[in-house]
């Protein structure tokens, strides 16, 4: 069962909380291959947002290999490759941390600066510093 929150006070765009979600629950198995999705417009109307927003999310969904979409059947979970989903999971880690060591760098952040807030974020000590 499709369990979706979406924020819109976030600072990430709608269509990203859904697909980020879906994604979510693909990989923890909550989701399974051959589970049916709702239509885009059945969960455009179930979270009150734009058709537009929804369609966007299922696209780059079945872009990155988590859906498919069988014309007149419907939207369903694909079967993936566990370990191709974690490969592609470390690229994606790994491509934002470039950009965040790069900043700190011009920020004169050192390493030892950067690897405890990145221990204290996964931890999910947010609040102390």
């Amino acid at each position: 069962m499709l369990k979706l929150v979406i924020s819109q006070m976030s600072n990430q765009p709608i269509y990203e909380q859904i697909k980020n979600q879906i994604k979510k629950q693909i990989i923890e198995g909550s989701l399974k291959a051959g589970d049916g999705l709702p239509s885009i417009r059945v969960l455009a109307k179930e979270l009150n947002v734009s058709v537009i927003t929804t369609k966007r999310a299922y696209e780059e969904l079945e872009k990155e290999g988590f859906i498919v979409t069988v014309p007149a059947r419907g939207t369903f979970v694909a079967g993936i490759d566990r370990e191709k989903i974690s490969t592609l999971g470390v690229q994606e880690i790994e491509n934002d941390l470039k950009a965040i060591v790069q900043k700190a760098k011009i920020l004169g952040v050192d390493l030892k600066k950067l690897l405890e807030t990145i221990e204290r974020l996964y931890k999910g000590e947010e609040g102390q510093r």
